[in-house]
């Protein structure tokens, strides 16, 4: 099994949730909103007259456990999905898991998804 979190610009997190569940993906998902800064850095505001560069930005963290066999599959979506070809498009991570459990059933690895 594997996780895939990617952090993905706000706007584009309907268009994900649509694109999973249309291709039967969305098993689970968590969603946070986070901060950060990658190579997109912060666009420049005018407050009280005073340009401000922020420091972080706000984005949307989505992580998805999913067995090995449908990694390659959910990365391609995530990518179609949020991708603008702007700077601040976001990243993808691919982390192994170990295993899962369901707490309810006491349920083990791919069966607990």
């Amino acid at each position: 099994m594997k996780k895939v979190e990617a952090i993905i610009r706000s706007d584009k997190l309907e268009d994900l949730k649509d694109a999973m569940t249309k291709e039967g993906l969305a098993r689970g998902m968590t969603v946070s909103q986070v901060l950060g800064y990658g190579n997109q850095k912060g666009f420049a505001e005018y407050v009280r007259g005073q340009k401000v560069i922020p420091a972080l930005l706000a984005k949307v963290k989505v992580e998805v456990v999913t067995k090995d066999d449908e990694v390659d599959k959910l990365v391609a979506l995530v990518r179609e999905a949020v991708q603008t070809g702007d700077v601040g498009d976001g990243k993808i991570f691919v982390i192994p898991i170990d295993d899962v459990i369901r707490i309810r059933t006491g349920e083990h690895g791919a069966d607990a998804l």
